[in-house]
């Protein structure tokens, strides 16, 4: 693609196309450079970050210089000074890039500001979970623990944050991404590892602050959104085709034990309830923590708990379904595979080279060091390999990517502050690694709530984290909608979450209404997996109560039935990057008032999915965009499109719409039979 390097009197501006990436001038320069000394303090995942920058100063002065091969773009303080930053242009398929080629080592902090409209939206940064448009905010991009509540108005986060520092807020994500797509059909991605800002806030520009100098920034360009997300995902690799087992019913997240997941299982039969897998993270043996059921990070099988396993699996195989379990890249000190690890080096060490343990909340673990290869492949060989997929697993959660400390020394010498945000994607790598040499890629999965740039070459499937159990505004379940719609655009097709959620804290407890309002949503989307919580007993399981159980078998039935919808959609995943579920401007992007819309998707271009997100509804509004007309699912009446409506949505009828005149329309109209 073709840029252009326009200057009229002292305003630089680079564009392609009719779009302006760059501007500058001397009175409005676009790039700051600066010194900082950053405050960096991790608590179980959960970050205290402050910055006290020394000096920041304008790069007022450009030179440009031009040739056959690109540009070079030369920034200083002043003119005649010596440059201290300098950028090569180059042209790219899809857009431009911006190669950093020097910048003066007394700098750390790198501010950028790019044109910005008035009305322009913006979206992406990763898998956002509070606000899909991110226009009017900052979003900090450190890969973390989300916390419990995410809003300093409520008093639950209150609660986390006085108790465990742990509340969190809005920008707070397990999975930030330094890209993002903006409405002008551009997206701006810069390759780097380090702590960033990125600021949407002013009208007229958009300021992307760094705490370590990018290596580049890339502009990619399209006509329309459609193109612009397939080609960003090319950009990052496009995902391994869902696993077509998932789709054979629910996966049953069960963590009491052998005897009791035969017992769930048997009851699910008798209920009619589709089951894809059981999905037991205690394989590995529990212990009790005040935080609640934590597992023993061994990654080994536990016979204590499951003393049948070995046998049970190929009979669960035999009627369909699979066996699935859980590991993250810890390992703790009280289990076997840690001092394995530890006589072979491993581990990551204490700065001074001794051990270094990380406390995990009334247990400490190890850190396998994913930058040293052989304890890479260690850990895919002995662990993912030996003890997980030979022994009969068909995959698993792999956990805990954001965890990465900052004041460790990791085998590669780089500072684990750069190498804390690259920690997602090294460990998803792991695992598509193992699971490729096994030469089981596309039927064993395995399913991640951290990420960063990359991730998607390797992820197969996002799982949205730990959601509190309720409706919450920013951290229940209409949250785990945005997050798919922002990751989705950036080339993660495929996104799930805990079906009634996972964190119960300070008495906030799953009810029947909603689980049944989760189940319902999750039976339009790539797959659905329940989980107990983290505190099992004090929550609300869909098998406690007879009628949330039929409820539940028949969301079960639904998403069997969607199964041709989503290998068709999964296939689409394949070839052109695109999301199963996709914001409606995707397909809608003349329509503008779909461009903020954030509690509702396109389960691909025919199906329009609104759950209801609020306790006690049994009605719900809907915006259906403009250009269609659209058949509600469970009556059949027909709604012009271009308007918000209000239908009936009592339980066991999620607001979910057809649009009017697609092939599969008789096919999906059928659905609420």
């Amino acid at each position: 693609m073709q840029f252009t390097l326009h200057q009229e009197n002292d305003t630089f501006s680079l564009l392609c196309g009719a779009t302006v990436l760059l501007r500058h001038s001397a009175q409005a320069p676009c790039c700051f450079v600066g010194h900082g000394q950053e405050s960096m303090q991790m608590y179980r995942g959960n970050f205290d970050i402050e910055d006290y920058v020394d000096e920041r100063s304008a790069l007022r002065e450009l030179v440009l210089e031009q040739d056959a091969q690109g540009a070079r773009l030369s920034f200083a303080r002043h003119a005649g000074e010596a440059p201290q930053l300098v950028f090569e242009v180059h042209a790219r398929p899809h857009g431009v890039h911006l190669q950093l080629a020097f910048a003066a080592p007394q700098w750390n902090r790198l501010w950028l500001r790019l044109p910005a409209e008035k009305h322009e939206h913006v979206w992406g940064c990763g898998e956002q979970m509070s606000y899909f448009n991110l226009r009017g905010r900052h979003f900090p991009l450190w890969t973390s623990e989300p916390g419990v509540g995410r809003d300093k108005s409520t008093h639950l986060t209150w609660q986390a944050d006085v108790t465990a520092r742990s509340g969190g807020d809005y920008y707070h994500t397990n999975y930030p991404q330094p890209s993002f797509i903006s409405s002008q059909r551009y997206c701006l991605h810069a390759e780097t590892t380090a702590y960033a800002d990125f600021d949407f806030r002013h009208d007229d520009f958009h300021e992307l602050q760094f705490w370590a100098m990018p290596e580049s920034f890339e502009f990619m360009l399209a006509d329309s959104f459609i193109e612009l997300v397939g080609v960003v995902s090319e950009r990052f690799g496009r995902q391994p085709s869902l696993p077509a087992w998932l789709q054979n019913g629910a996966m049953l997240g069960l963590k009491g034990g052998e005897a009791h997941a035969r017992t769930i299982l048997a009851r699910a039969k008798e209920h009619g309830l589709a089951v894809s897998a059981l999905w037991c993270e205690d394989w590995v043996g529990l212990r009790q923590t005040s935080f609640g059921k934590r597992l023993f990070w061994d990654w080994r099988w536990q016979p204590e708990r499951y003393p049948d396993l070995k046998a049970w699996i190929p009979e669960l195989a035999a009627d369909h379904i699979r066996f699935l379990g859980y590991v993250n890249p810890y390992l703790c000190n009280d289990g076997a595979l840690y001092q394995e690890a530890l006589q072979h080096g491993y581990l990551a060490t204490a700065l001074d080279g001794g051990e270094y343990l990380v406390d995990f909340g009334e247990f400490d673990c190890g850190v396998v060091d994913f930058t040293n290869p052989a304890a890479a492949h260690w850990f895919e060989e002995r662990i993912l390999r030996q003890e997980m997929l030979d022994f009969g697993l068909s995959g698993w959660m792999a956990d805990f990517g954001e965890y990465l400390p900052i004041d460790l020394r990791l085998a590669n010498g780089v500072d684990a502050r750069l190498m804390h945000n690259a920690w997602p994607t090294m460990w998803a790598e792991v695992n598509a690694r193992a699971i490729e040499r096994a030469g089981k890629t596309g039927d064993a999965t395995f399913f991640m709530r951290a990420g960063y740039s990359g991730v998607q070459r390797h992820c197969p499937l996002l799982w949205a984290g730990d959601q509190s159990v309720d409706f919450s505004r920013h951290d229940g379940l209409q949250t785990v909608i945005c997050g798919a719609l922002s990751s989705g655009l950036l080339g993660n097709a495929y996104h799930h979450s805990d079906i009634g959620g996972y964190t119960s804290l300070f008495g906030n407890v799953r009810t029947p209404e909603l689980f049944q309002r989760w189940a319902e949503m999750a039976a339009f989307t790539s797959m659905m997996r329940t989980h107990e919580g983290n505190r099992p007993d004090e929550n609300f399981q869909f098998y406690q109560d007879e009628g949330v159980f039929a409820h539940f078998a028949r969301m079960t039935r639904l998403h069997v039935a969607l199964a041709p919808v989503i290998r068709s959609l999964a296939e689409d995943a394949v070839a052109r990057g695109l999301p199963l579920q996709r914001p409606l401007f995707l397909h809608y992007e003349h329509d503008h008032n779909t461009y903020a819309i954030q509690d509702q998707y396109l389960f691909g271009p025919d199906l329009l999915v609104a759950p209801v997100h609020a306790a006690g509804a049994t009605d719900w509004s809907a915006y259906l965009p403009a250009g269609d007309a659209w058949l509600h699912l469970w009556s059949g009446v027909r709604h012009e499109g271009g308007q918000r409506v209000t239908v009936a949505a009592p339980l066991g009828q999620p607001p979910v719409f057809v649009r009017a005149g697609c092939a599969q329309q008789d096919f999906l109209l059928g659905l609420a039979a």
